[in-house]
């Protein structure tokens, strides 16, 4: 069974109890993915956090733009693709191609890597008219999360 078809099985089994953040994790096929979410429901979360760890050692041929490359190329469904936007030594950023706008708001996506052995996906918004920016959660499916992970994970 394939990464994001076991990630799927198991979200559609957690059921948060409760008000405020929740928190999930798991531990499949060398990452331990971990999810922190406002809400769940039976099809869909509304993501605070996705969070890739690998826990064994990653391929030793791996490099950091390999791996930013394959995640720009890799991931679907999201509102908007991803693209690389910076590659340092050891950490990288992945951003929405054109953010979201609705009104004086812009929405955008942020993958974060560190190295080759972690990966973290959050959203922003960020107003016209005034700097600074905030995190948001996100609505996604249960399919779309795992397939994002999965993404990620290669």
């Amino acid at each position: 069974m394939m990464l994001a078809e076991k990630l799927l099985a198991k979200l559609s089994e957690w059921q948060p109890a409760g008000t405020g953040r929740h928190s999930w994790s798991t531990d499949e096929e060398g990452w331990n993915i971990h999810l922190a979410a406002d809400k769940a429901d039976s099809l869909s979360c509304l993501v605070w956090e996705l969070t890739l760890t690998h826990t064994a050692d990653a391929p030793a041929q791996l490099t950091l733009k390999q791996w930013v490359d394959g995640i720009a190329t890799r991931v679907e469904g999201l509102r908007e693709d991803l693209k690389v936007y910076e590659i340092d030594s050891d950490v990288a950023l992945l951003r929405s191609t054109e953010p979201n706008g609705k009104g004086e708001s812009l929405a955008y996506y942020e993958v974060m890597l560190h190295g080759v052995k972690r990966a973290v996906v959050r959203r922003f918004a960020a107003s016209k008219a005034k700097s600074g920016r905030e995190q948001v959660a996100f609505a996604l499916t249960h399919e779309v999360l795992a397939g994002l992970a999965a993404g990620i994970a290669g």
